[in-house]
């Protein structure tokens, strides 16, 4: 597919990655976001936040924000409907972002995990998710993936809508290939037999989660099925 034209990086609190990892994926993006306490999660970095979003609720140290222009903090009201994330991902849209990646949250809270999945079934979700453990990547319907990871890591697929079939794959176990997931039914828990595994999605997108660090490669990939073999 056509190379991205603009890659934004949103970290929000909980449970992000290490700040190394972080500055890897700052260096990727065109612009960083902090969201809240996210802005904690870039204090031990040499990250600086292009934009800093949220009510400040949940920011450990106020002063942090001292550091930065008025011209560059959005504040909002603490009642209002969106969660921090939301609104930091609809500032990235504003300012033209086709791809975000978002770093942080989940925490061991379930409302925050299915807050991070029902992200990506929005309009303008992101493409991808890193947390202290896991990447979560999106792969469109008719696009594949082609993932970086060690050999034997664990390697989960979710459909984003109600089922999925039409999927292929290569480097898992458990192939994909001929498989019909009625609504409710993913793959978890597959294992990469090869270093670079590679997913196709059928008619849905898929959510590929795997050990933190691990890379994607997006391409778009409709035509006819087959193309792994």
């Amino acid at each position: 597919g056509e190379a991205p034209s603009m890659e934004a990086l949103i970290v929000t609190g909980g449970e992000c990655p290490s700040p190394s990892a972080l500055e890897v994926l700052a260096r990727a993006a065109d612009f960083v976001v902090a969201a809240d306490s996210g802005l904690d999660a870039l204090a031990p970095t040499s990250i600086l936040p292009d934009y800093i979003v949220g009510d400040f609720d949940s920011l450990t140290d106020r002063s942090l924000l001292e550091r930065y222009e008025n011209s560059h903090i959005i504040k909002y009201p603490s009642d209002k409907d969106a969660t921090d994330t939301e609104i930091a991902l609809d500032l990235c849209l504003a300012k033209g972002a086709d791809r975000i990646s978002v770093a942080g949250g989940g925490g061991g809270r379930l409302d925050h995990l299915l807050g991070i999945l029902y992200l990506f079934k929005r309009p303008g979700r992101p493409w991808a998710w890193h947390g202290s453990r896991e990447s979560a990547y999106l792969v469109p319907p008719g696009s594949l993936g082609t993932f970086k990871v060690a050999l034997g890591a664990t390697v989960s697929v979710f459909p984003l809508m109600e089922g999925s079939a039409g999927m292929e794959s290569a480097g898992l176990k458990w192939p994909l290939e001929g498989l019909a997931w009625d609504p409710g039914r993913y793959g978890i828990s597959n294992e990469a037999t090869d270093e670079r595994p590679r997913i196709r999605a059928g008619g849905s997108a898929l959510l590929v989660v795997l050990p933190a660090g691990s890379e994607c490669l997006l391409e778009d990939a409709q035509g006819s099925p087959g193309i792994l073999h």
